[in-house]
């Protein structure tokens, strides 16, 4: 299958290198360029690309409020599930995943960025290889980043910043005793293969409660499950 992608970055050297990058690519369709994050909103309910490559920093509309836009369920949807992903204000459109880009190895933004429902980030300055990459990645359904990269920058900013509790609280009383234990080691880094051995389960099974922790939590990857197990308290910073 093609992976339909669109590239929304103020730099037009940058959208040119990643479009041409990207279009030689057999399984990549660039279908459009956007220079700012207002446009690259319009640009993405019109063409409904798969994948959207988000440039962090940008004027008029940075790519931050540009994923909130993109992610959030329309207003009076109570939350859309992760397995039936809904755009603002159009019933039934599939969500895309977003791709954040940024000349800084960690900053705020991404910590938004990611508490917004992006799979991940990448630097700027990455290989080209490691882009192709990243595209594939998220295309599929997973978080670009490692689970304990993911989880020592979660760890990082919800030590500087805590969130309010109560929302994320209530939300975990959908889980059972086994998903709140998957959740919580998710949230401390480990792979599907360390936490079948840590609670002598098959991979299969683990990977199975992990994609119902995230349809019962309305999340869209492990990145945002980590998010949310630091910010309920289930697992704390340093722990």
């Amino acid at each position: 299958m093609t992976t339909r992608v669109i590239i929304v970055d103020d730099q037009a050297m940058v959208r040119a290198g990643f479009a041409a990058l990207l279009a030689a690519q057999s399984d990549i369709d660039v279908v459009g360029e956007a220079s700012d994050g207002a446009r690259g909103v319009e640009l993405s309910r019109r063409t409904r690309p798969d994948v959207v490559l988000m440039d962090v920093r940008m004027p008029e509309m940075d790519g931050l409020e540009a994923t909130r836009r993109l992610l959030a369920p329309p207003s009076g949807a109570g939350g859309a599930t992760a397995a039936a992903p809904v755009g603002p204000g159009l019933a039934g459109e599939h969500r895309p995943r977003v791709l954040m880009l940024t000349t800084f190895d960690v900053d705020d933004y991404v910590y938004e960025a990611l508490r917004a429902g992006a799979s991940g980030f990448l630097l700027k300055d990455a290989p080209p290889a490691d882009l192709i990459a990243a595209v594939r990645i998220v295309a599929a359904g997973d978080a670009l980043l490692a689970p304990s990269v993911t989880r020592r920058l979660i760890a990082d900013f919800a030590r500087q910043r805590p969130a309010a509790r109560g929302r994320p609280e209530t939300r975990l009383k959908a889980l059972t005793e086994r998903e709140t234990e998957v959740l919580t080691l998710v949230a401390r880094g480990r792979s599907n293969t360390e936490i079948a051995e840590i609670l002598v389960l098959a991979e299969q099974t683990v990977k199975t409660h992990v994609s119902r922790v995230l349809t019962k939590l309305h999340l869209r990857d492990r990145a945002q499950a980590v998010v949310l197990a630091y910010e309920s308290g289930l697992v704390t910073p340093g722990e």
